[in-house]
């Protein structure tokens, strides 16, 4: 499996916020996209997604290029927001169906009760959510990569943020075990926390180069 991006670069309006990116990643890489707020990071990651156009540029999932073959991308792509996009009056397993049928991936309640027990979230799984922390509707909208490992690709936009010490470490184990099995990561984060993975990178946008 391989991502591929040539040449990419997004404009805001009248600011250009990044040019000429290009980056390839392969079976158990992780890259970490870095650089001060408002340089584009979260909008690179929707470009690679398909989320959103670059001004310049093309993404390629398996030498294709990513609107080629949308069906097949959208099967092999986990992609979470910074934003939890959690429904706060529907409880935590219904949120968990839910992202999981918008996916394209419907799960049986079941699976869902699952994933939120394998998120330590298994005492509050009927709750609504507007009862909960920011810290669980964080980890209500990262149970779906419990239900998404045999996804290819997942991208992450600051997936560590509102995560206490116990539930960071726990993200950071999923995220190895994801590695070890093959998958590709791209991700971005304030904190100071890394997966680990055959080749991590650090993609900054501030000096646009890949190191």
């Amino acid at each position: 499996m391989t991502l591929r991006a040539r040449q990419l670069s997004c404009v805001r309006g009248t600011r250009k916020l990044f040019d000429s990116v290009a980056l390839e990643l392969s079976a158990g890489d992780a890259l970490r996209v870095t650089g001060a707020n408002g340089r584009g990071k979260s909008s690179l990651l929707r470009i690679l997604c398909g989320l959103a156009m670059p001004e310049e540029g093309q993404v390629f999932w398996q030498g294709c290029d990513i609107r080629e073959v949308r069906s097949e991308f959208a099967r092999a792509l986990v992609y979470l927001g910074h934003a939890a996009a959690i429904k706060a009056d529907l409880s935590a397993v219904e949120n968990v169906l839910a992202a999981a049928a918008l996916a394209g991936t419907p799960v049986k309640a079941r699976t869902a009760y699952r994933a939120l027990e394998t998120a330590g979230l298994d005492a509050v799984a009927d709750l609504p959510c507007r009862l909960l922390s920011q810290g669980q509707h964080k980890r209500v909208a990262l149970a779906r990569l419990h239900l998404a490992r045999d996804a290819h690709l997942w991208v992450l936009d600051e997936p560590f943020s509102s995560l206490d010490a116990d539930s960071t470490q726990d993200l950071v184990s999923t995220l190895d075990r994801y590695l070890v099995r093959g998958g590709i990561l791209v991700y971005t984060t304030h904190q100071d926390v890394a997966p680990k993975a055959w080749r991590s990178r650090t993609l900054d946008l501030d000096a646009q180069t890949a190191c």
